[in-house]
């Protein structure tokens, strides 16, 4: 059978299990989803990059499994090479959901039509720290009495005999990990897939020339450990079982750094790659190119010197670095890189002593922490002018200190896009509107004559199910009494709304704020604010029907909240990027200010509003209010036609009479009962 022949079967074979196999099984047919497959696939027949920008609902994470699945076996008609399909995200969630639930229920049903007679096997791939070494976990449980450990972390460490990932150990301690992960190097001669942070010559030359090097991220070592199951459980992964091997974007980041510098692949080669939750790809990359401090590393450092009975040196660190800490602890707000940077002199004196002093004294693992901690604080305390500093938040509303290489998008170009295969980005909040220039210019693709580009509205109705709310007259954010107007009109939607309620703020303090000033205006709802315990806050909150949950920070993307638990989200202010040096550092590319906000400020601030509004509408049958309360957003000002550029087309109102009618029609009894209770 001819190519073309092959090639036409290919796409046959989606409409077949879009349009019969998957409704077989009571899946709604989606003409928009199998359009999407079809994308895909044949961005894989020809080689291409493809920009899949995919609204919610849209499901997409079949519509590239059924591509990939499809494209392999176009492969195996043309006579190629098998190789697998290679599958990076951003969180475990999707990795483990894509195993235990999309892919088997996939192959089970190409099973029973007969056109695969073999099931789908996958397997997801993790750096080395992830998974543990045999000799070294019966060397630590040599070391402890279990009759007065920790009752839950004991057997967590037990349960490791039979269990080689030790993200499926509950109650693992933190400590234990790090004493039984595979090590940076073991005796079957492999190297952490997370040592490295520099990808080319260029970054080497950089290294050398600053006057502490910059640390690698590695794993401990200690001896030379046996790591059996995990060698049989690499060469498992390469004996080419496995169709689709998913890993996040880290493992793929470390596995094109490894091949640019001509070091052995982590990663198997693989016919084409997905790129999931792809608009996290370039933060990703920032970090993997570069070098971060984070509270949890000085802590980790401070923990083994006193565990190795180095407590003088422990204690002196502890009282050197702790204005950092106190810093570092809370959320980088507004603040510049120099806020932090003053807190790093004690530190670092302190770090040069206790290194020049127990250097020969200390294990491998906790030397080699040592000189990673203390050649990152040199570096950020004395700055370099090939790098850009500044600061990220970090997951439980803290602040990680950051350096990267000044040009991003020329290491992504020769290391991620240089590689002959077929490439699928996807995700919700790729483009604004049908604009992916933002994303090209972040990843280096603007220029690349492979990249072809594709929006897939949601195939929600939010013409009925939603109601945007721009208040007639909304808060004066230069008002001295901005906050009290603030808390007055979220009160205000809350009573309309019934509660049900998210509020995404843009800082903790405007947050903070808020909460303080709610109950003046009679707050007749649960209310949570989420801080560093974000999982508990979240339970508590949807365990609380009614409620209202104000939060910021990582709580714009990657929470659902779907059914009416969230029926109303407030936006008190557009979420625009706090300048820092990065921004400073691409508004050097263009002529003018204005430029620059139009090329790069607005599009991150749409891009993000995306992704909030996103935890407002989960499900086809969700209802809700979304409320922004920004007077840039209002009716003829700067930033109203952009802000609605980024939404759905749904109803506007500036009355809340409306949005109480609103909640009446679409919610049903329960839901008031819930708001009363």
């Amino acid at each position: 059978m001819n190519y073309d022949n092959n090639r036409q079967n290919a796409h046959n074979e989606i409409d077949h299990i879009f349009k019969d196999l998957f409704p077989n099984r009571n899946m709604a047919e989606r003409p928009e989803q199998v359009a999407l497959c079809h994308r895909m696939l044949e961005a894989m027949l020809e080689g291409g990059i493809a920009l899949c920008d995919a609204g919610t609902g849209i499901g997409k994470t079949y519509a590239y499994l059924v591509a990939g699945t499809v494209y392999s076996r176009f492969r195996a008609a043309c006579g190629l090479v098998p190789k697998p399909i290679l599958v990076s995200t951003s969180s475990i969630a999707l990795q483990t959901a894509a195993r235990d639930e999309y892919l088997p229920l996939l192959s089970g049903l190409l099973m029973e039509d007969g056109m695969i007679t073999q099931p789908l096997r996958v397997v997801i791939r993790k750096g080395k720290s992830h998974y543990v070494c045999d000799e070294r976990l019966e060397r630590r449980l040599g070391q402890l009495d279990l009759q007065k450990k920790n009752w839950k972390a004991g057997a967590a460490l037990l349960t490791l005999r039979g269990q080689l990932d030790m993200d499926e150990a509950a109650h693992l301690s933190g400590y234990d990990r790090e004493r039984v992960c595979v090590p940076r190097i073991c005796d079957c001669g492999l190297v952490a897939a997370n040592s490295i942070s520099l990808a080319s010559a260029s970054q080497q030359k950089l290294a050398h020339s600053v006057a502490a090097p910059l640390p690698t991220k590695s794993c401990d070592f200690a001896g030379t450990p046996k790591c059996c199951r995990y060698r049989a459980f690499l060469e498992d992964c390469d004996s080419g079982r496995y169709l689709f091997q998913i890993c996040n974007h880290n493992l793929l980041l470390a596995d094109t750094i490894h091949r640019g510098s001509g070091r052995k692949p982590i990663l198997p080669d693989a016919c084409a790659l997905i790129v999931d939750e792809a608009h996290k790809l370039p933060e990703t990359a920032r970090q993997m190119f570069g070098v971060t401090l984070a509270a949890e590393d000085i802590r980790t450092l401070t923990h083994s010197l006193r565990g190795e009975r180095f407590l003088l040196a422990a204690e002196v660190l502890t009282d050197s670095i702790a204005p950092l800490m106190r810093k570092l602890v809370r959320p980088p707000e507004d603040k510049p890189f120099t806020y932090y940077q003053r807190s790093l002199a004690a530190p670092e004196r302190s770090l040069m002593v206790i290194d020049r002093q127990l250097h020969g004294l200390l294990t491998p693992a906790t030397r080699r922490r040592l000189k990673n901690v203390s050649s990152t604080v040199s570096l950020f305390h004395q700055g370099h002018l090939d790098m850009v500093f500044y600061t990220e938040e970090d997951t439980c509303g803290g602040t990680i200190l950051c350096a990267t290489i000044a040009d991003l998008t020329a290491q992504l170009r020769q290391t991620l896009w240089r590689q002959e295969r077929p490439v699928v980005l996807t995700s919700a909040t790729l483009a604004v509107g049908e604009d992916f220039r933002r994303f090209k210019e972040e990843t280096g693709l603007l220029t690349d004559s492979r990249v072809t580009e594709s929006v897939t509205p949601s195939p929600f109705d939010y013409k009925q199910n939603c109601l945007l709310y721009l208040p007639k007259f909304p808060p004066r954010q230069k008002a001295i009494a901005y906050y009290d107007e603030l808390a007055k009109e979220i009160a205000a939607l809350l009573d309309a709304a019934q509660g049900h309620a998210l509020a995404l703020f843009t800082s903790y303090a405007a947050m903070s704020a808020v909460k303080e000033r709610l109950p003046v205006h009679g707050l007749r709802y649960p209310l949570f604010t989420m801080g560093r315990s974000a999982i508990h806050t979240t339970e508590q909150f949807k365990a609380s029907p009614g409620s209202v949950l104000l939060a910021a920070g990582a709580a714009w993307e990657g929470f659902d909240f779907p059914g009416d638990c969230v029926s109303l989200l407030i936006i008190p202010r557009l979420p625009f990027a706090v300048p820092d040096a990065l921004k400073e550092k691409e508004r050097e590319n263009h002529p003018t200010l204005r430029l620059f906000i139009r090329a790069v400020v607005v599009p991150e601030m749409q891009i993000k509003l995306k992704q909030g509004f996103g935890r407002a509408i989960r499900t086809e049958t969700d209802t809700c209010v979304v409320a922004i309360l920004d007077e840039r957003a209002a009716k003829g000002k700067r930033y109203s036609e952009d802000a609605l550029a980024a939404l759905p087309e749904m109803p506007v109102t500036d009355s809340l009479e409306d949005v109480a009618r609103f909640i009446r029609v679409v919610k049903g009894p329960d839901y008031f009962r819930e708001a009363s209770a």
